[in-house]
This record gives structure tokens, sequence and C-alpha cells, in this order.
């Protein structure tokens, strides 16, 4: 028997006291994405053989450090692999911090256990380098083979860290200091909690200091002296305000049969047939063996059997406004797998019934 999570989003009050810092963030504070291409050597005859990218990369890191080889000769790369470096530069990081990055593969090396990449250079999407990355992987995956083609892999030894392996090198621009008004962008598009939190910022600042703008972002007056901006900020994001509900909501992974469903969804008057149909199709193979004096030979026939059983279709109704855990206990009744579940929620999605966003991943 197939079993089915769904995990339910209790129906609590209808709205909850947060602190601003947890639901929203100062506009132009954010991350920013690094990613670099290196070589990674030192490898147990795990990386990419000659590839021939691999072969021009090692050949352009030698004479970077002035050993020139010879034309025509192809080094042994089983030691050394080709690889996409990544990381995240935080907002006003300074020349000099430290940054983890993640290395993989990009050819066809088996594991960068035991690699050391070399140092390589990490842009942004402008084309410019912000930070430079080199150091020793920490991989957490491994794998064996055997001569016999037999294979054992465990995770991922194809990917790696270097934990504090990159420096910045340059400091990204950032308006916060520098904009005639502060911006607060709300982490979910809500206009009831852009009101909540632009007239909680005016009961603790002032009338009019606050105004939301659309669903997402509220503008704030600041002032100009950086330290007075930052003390505005800190006051600012342990300010708590009341967040309206989330919209209804059922999200559906259909891959792993999880079902969640929001404290808000509500179903109309409908009724539900579910019942399956199991075809069983069996082999079996029957000897024909000739008379001793027919002349004939022994052939092999094979014998196929097909059955079809339905199981009886169960129904369920729901009443107007039904609750969330009518709901539930209605669709464990069925006995549903996770693929006739969504089946039956994108149904009551298209008869009109169900009051709620559907989304499957």
């Amino acid at each position: 028997m197939r079993w089915i999570a769904l995990l339910l989003l209790a129906a609590a009050a209808p709205a909850s006291a947060d602190r601003i810092k947890d639901i929203a963030h100062f506009s132009g504070v954010r991350a920013n994405s690094l990613t670099g291409y290196g070589i990674v050597v030192g490898l147990s005859g795990t990386g990419d053989d000659n590839l021939e990218y691999t072969v021009q990369s090692m050949k352009s890191a030698a004479a970077r450090l002035g050993v020139t080889l010879p034309p025509g000769v192809a080094p042994g790369l089983k030691n050394a692999a080709a690889v996409i470096v990544t990381a995240e530069l935080p907002a006003f990081a300074k020349p000099g911090q430290r940054l983890d990055v993640t290395v993989s593969a990009l050819g066809k090396a088996k594991s960068l256990r035991g690699g050391t990449l070399l140092m390589s250079p990490l842009l942004a999407a402008d084309g410019e380098v912000y930070a430079l990355a080199q150091g020793n992987l920490v991989v957490g995956g491994f794998g064996a083979e055997g001569r016999d083609g037999s294979k054992l892999v465990v995770n991922t030894p194809s990917s790696g860290r270097v934990p504090d392996g990159a420096s910045v090198e340059r400091q990204v621009a950032n308006p916060f200091g520098t904009a005639e008004a502060m911006q607060l962008d709300l982490n979910e598009a809500d206009f009831t909690t852009a009101l909540s939190v632009a007239a909680a910022i005016g009961v603790k600042l002032g009338p009019g200091r606050a105004t939301a703008l659309d669903a997402v972002t509220v503008r704030i007056a600041a002032p100009a002296d950086p330290s007075a901006r930052i003390a505005l900020a800190s006051q600012i994001e342990r300010l708590e305000v009341s967040v309206d509900a989330p919209p209804a909501r059922i999200v559906i992974n259909a891959r792993t049969g999880t079902i969640i469903i929001g404290s808000n969804v509500r179903v109309l008057p409908a009724a539900i047939a579910h019942g399956n149909l199991t075809v069983r199709v069996t082999e079996a193979l029957t000897a024909s063996q000739p008379g001793a004096l027919s002349g004939g030979r022994t052939v092999v026939i094979p014998r196929s059997s097909v059955d079809a059983s339905e199981t009886p279709a169960r129904m369920a109704l729901f009443a107007p406004g039904v609750a969330l855990a009518d709901i539930v206990r209605a669709v464990n009744a069925l006995g549903a797998a996770p693929g006739d579940l969504v089946a039956i929620l994108e149904a009551l999605k298209a008869a009109g019934a169900l009051r709620a966003e559907l989304v499957v991943i």
C-alpha cells in the first residue's frame, strides 16, 4: 500500500505578528552570484584523462608559471579535471573577506576527492573579476569500480567545496547609503502586508515617513547621514507587524506523493468517485514434443495470459464550505495513490469546486 503524506498548515488565527526583517529586505541589500572556470589537480587517477579543453587549460596554467610544453605533447591528465567554480558574494563584502566556494566537475572526472583547486578568477554578471578561488577540496562522496565494470558510488564525488576558498578582490557598489530614500521590499507580494508594514513604520517614526508604493515596495524617508540611516534600518527590522494569512494554495510534489494544503482551502459542493483498474499479463513457456517417428523437432511455444480487475469505485461527498480536516479524511478514505490524488485535485479545480491555487512541483 502506498502512503500519501498530507501536511496541513494549521488553521490558526488569520494574522500573525512577525518581525519586518523576517518578511522583507532593504532594496539593494542582496548577494551576487559568482562563477568561474578552473582546474583541479592532485587526483588519484579519477580525472578527465586527455580531454582537449583540459589539456589546453593545463598548458595555459603551465605557461603562466614559466613552463613551456613541447608542441604536440599531450600531458597525461588522469590526475587533473576541468571544473566550474561557483560562490555567493554577500552584500557589503569587502576586499580580503573569505567566501566558501563550490567546485563541480565539467568533464568526465569520476571523483574530485583529494584534489586541489588552482587559482581561479570568479566573475559576476558584468564580466568583472570579484574574487579569486584556490584551495583543497572537501568531497562528501566517494566511488569505487571493479575490473568487471561493477561500481559503487556514494553521494556525489564529482562535486566538492573549499571552505573559505575564495578571497574577495572587489567591492560591489551598493545604493543603500547613497539613495535619496530607503526602499523595503517584501519577500512575497501582498497588498495587505505592505500597508501593515507602512503603518507600523509610521507609528514608530511618525506619520508620512513610510508609504506603500505597491504590493512589494514600501518607501521610507531616510536621513543622509550613513550612521543615522543604519540606526533607522535597525529599528525598522525589529518592528513587528501583523501579516495577513497567505492565499489558499495546495502544493503537490507528484514524485514523492507529498501534499501540502493551506488552511484557507475550501471546497464547494462536489462528489468524487474513485476506482482502480488493474491489468495483469502473465508470460509462460511450454515445450511442443513431436512423436518419435514424426520427423519433427521440439519447439518452445510462448503462452500469454491477460487478466483485468477493477476495484469498485468509492464516492466522497463534500458539503459546502467543507473544512480542511474533512478533505484529508475523504482523500484518505478513497485510498488514492499520489498520481490519483493529483488527478482528483485537478478535476476539482477544473469543475470550479476547489477554491485554491493548485501548484504541482
